[in-house]
């Protein structure tokens, strides 16, 4: 049995959710997995190392629409997927809006399979 160690919950996302570089403004990949504190992202993009993003994404908002979550973000580690031209970049969120915090929270909790 494998033992999860991570502080917060971390979410396997299956359907399609675009990260974009608020920067540039070019979509850079998807989210893989997600958590309060940080996310996988399955990119599309060459990433620069140890460099910080300003990257967004759309969650449901539970009223049927969607929220747009701006995070400032700490590229931890990136690895090469065995798909071309992708790879797997490990990010810590360094800013987040106490609001879209709490959204994510319950976004991520409704999705999560119960204990």
């Amino acid at each position: 049995m494998i033992t999860n160690t991570r502080r917060a919950p971390r979410l396997q996302v299956p359907e399609m959710v675009p990260v974009r570089d608020q920067m540039t403004g070019q979509q850079i990949g998807r989210l893989g997995n997600i958590s309060e504190t940080g996310m996988l992202l399955i990119a599309s993009v060459a990433l620069q190392d140890d460099a910080l993003y300003q990257l967004q994404f759309p969650i449901a908002d539970g009223r049927g629409g969607q929220l747009q979550i701006d995070v400032g973000v700490h590229l931890l580690w990136c690895e090469p997927t065995h798909a071309p031209e992708q790879s797997w970049a490990g990010f810590r969120f360094l800013t987040l809006d106490s609001g879209h915090r709490e959204q994510l929270q319950r976004w991520i909790e409704d999705r999560l399979p119960p204990a």
